[in-house]
C-alpha cells in the first residue's frame, strides 16, 4: 500500500492557495533513497528540514523506525505530530535539536535543502563530523530554489556529490564519503556596542537589518514595562538584536524574546550571551506568544516576517498582530516595523488599536499601536 500523501495537512501552519504540505521534491527524495532505506536498523535514518512530515512519515510507512528528525519551524514539528496521528504513525520518530545527537552514527540522511548556503554548510559539517563513515545524504529541493553553490558546499565535506535527473522541477544531490566536519558555530559581528550572533539560516545573518535599525532608532528613552512580571517583549525575535539592545539600554530591564525558528532562538541566545545580558533576556521557541497569558505585557516590539517557508504570504503578520494584541495590557504599545509597500497600518488599527506612524525611510515604516 502506498503512503497517503493526500492525507497530510499543514496545520497549525498557515494554509491556503499556494501553500502545500508536500510536493514533488519530497517524492523524489523518497524515490532516490528507497533502496538505501531498506533494512535500516532503528535510528539509522535522520530527516532534516521536513516541512510538514512527508519525508519522515513516508519513511516510517516503508518500515523505518526510531527516525531522528529536525525541523527548524515549530509549526512544522506540530504539523508532523498531527500528521503522524492522522496516518497512524505516531511514536515512530523523535524530534531533536540540530546537534551531534541528531546525526550520530546515521546511515542515511534525508534533507530538504535550505535556501541559505550558511544553513546548508552547518548541516553538512555536522553530518560529516558525527554520522557513520558510510552515510549517504539525499538532499533535494525545487530546482528554482537550488544553485550550483550547494554542490560546492556539500563537496567541502563529502568526497563524492552526485546529481540526479530533474523530475517535476525537482532535483536531488546525493553526497557520500564524509570527511572533516565540525559542530555549528555562530557567525559574530560588532555593530557599535552590540555584538550580533547568527547561526546559518537566521534572518539577516550577523548584522542589524535596515528595518530593525530604524525601529531601534525610533524608540523613546523611556518604555512601559520591563519588570520581571511585565517584561519588554521581542516577538519574532530573529537573532535577538532588539532584545539585546533593549537589555543594554535599560540595565535593570527584563526582556522576553520569542521565535518559532530553532536557528533564530539559538542565535538570539548566543547574542544575549555575547552581550552579557543572559540573566535578563529569556529566549523561548514558541508559536508567536502562545506561552504568555493574556494582558501580561506593556511593550511589544515586532519586525514581522512575510514568508511561510519558501512562500510569500500576507497572512503571517496579522496572526502575529493578533497574538501581540492578546498579550498586551489595555494601553500597552506594539511597536512595529514593516516594508512600506505592505501597508499594514489598517490591519494594525483593526486588530490592535489606534496606530500612528513614528518613522519612515525609503524602505520601511515604523508604527506604534495602542491596545484598546
Amino acid at each position: 500500500m502506498t503512503f497517503p500523501f493526500d492525507a497530510l495537512r499543514r496545520e497549525p501552519d498557515l494554509e491556503g492557495p499556494g501553500l502545500v504540505a508536500t510536493d514533488a521534491a519530497d517524492r523524489l527524495i523518497l524515490d532516490e533513497s528507497a533502496l538505501a532505506r531498506v533494512g535500516l536498523a532503528p535510528g539509522g535514518l535522520v530527516v532534516i528540514g521536513d516541512t510538514h512530515g512527508a519525508l519522515t512519515l513516508a519513511s516510517a510507512h516503508d518500515g523505518a523506525d526510531a527516525i531522528r528528525v529536525h525541523q527548524d519551524a515549530l509549526t512544522g514539528e506540530r504539523a508532523l505530530t498531527a500528521n503522524a496521528a492522522r496516518t497512524g504513525l505516531a511514536g515512530r520518530f523523535e524530534s531533536l535539536e540540530l546537534g551531534a545527537p541528531l546525526v550520530r552514527d546515521a546511515r542515511v540522511v534525508l534533507l530538504r535543502l535550505p535556501r541559505s548556503l550558511d544553513a546548508l554548510r552547518d548541516i553538512a559539517q555536522l553530518v560529516a563530523a558525527h554520522a557513520d563513515p558510510g552515510v549517504v545524504v539525499y538532499a533535494g529541493g525545487r530546482v528554482k530554489h537550488m544553485s550550483l553553490a550547494m554542490n560546492d558546499v556539500l563537496g567541502d565535506v563529502f568526497g563524492r556529490v552526485d546529481v540526479t535527473h530533474a523530475r517535476q522541477k525537482s532535483r536531488v544531490l546525493v553526497a557520500r564519503e564524509p570527511h572533516g566536519g565540525r559542530d555549528p558555530e555562530p557567525a559574530t559581528a560588532r555593530d557599535g556596542d552590540l555584538v550580533v550572533c547568527a547561526y546559518g539560516g537566521a534572518f539577516a545573518g550577523a548584522r542589524v537589518d535596515g528595518g530593525t535599525r530604524l525601529l531601534l532608532s525610533s524608540l523613546p528613552a523611556a518604555l512601559p514595562g520591563g519588570t520581571p512580571d511585565d517584561p519588554f517583549v521581542d516577538l519574532a525575535c530573529g537573532t535577538g538584536v532588539v532584545a539585546a539592545t533593549l537589555a543594554l539600554r535599560h540595565p535593570l530591564a527584563h526582556v522576553y524574546a520569542s521565535d518559532q525558528s530553532a536557528v533564530a532562538v539559538a542565535s538570539a541566545r548566543a547574542t544575549a550571551a555575547a552581550n552579557g545580558v543572559t540573566e535578563r533576556v529569556e529566549v523561548v521557541r514558541d508559536d508567536a506568544l502562545a506561552r504568555r497569558a493574556d494582558a501580561t505585557a506593556s511593550f511589544v516590539a515586532l519586525n514581522p516576517p512575510f514568508h511561510s517557508g519558501a512562500a510569500v504570504s500576507d497572512r503571517v503578520a496579522p496572526r502575529l498582530f493578533a497574538d501581540a494584541a492578546r498579550v498586551l495590557r489595555p494601553g500597552g504599545e506594539l511597536w512595529c516595523v514593516w516594508n512600506s509597500p505592505l501597508r499594514y497600518r489598517p490591519a494594525l488599527e483593526r486588530i490592535v488599536g489606534p496606530t500612528r506612524q513614528v518613522a519612515r525611510d525609503a524602505r520601511f515604516t515604523v508604527t506604534v499601536s495602542t491596545r484598546r
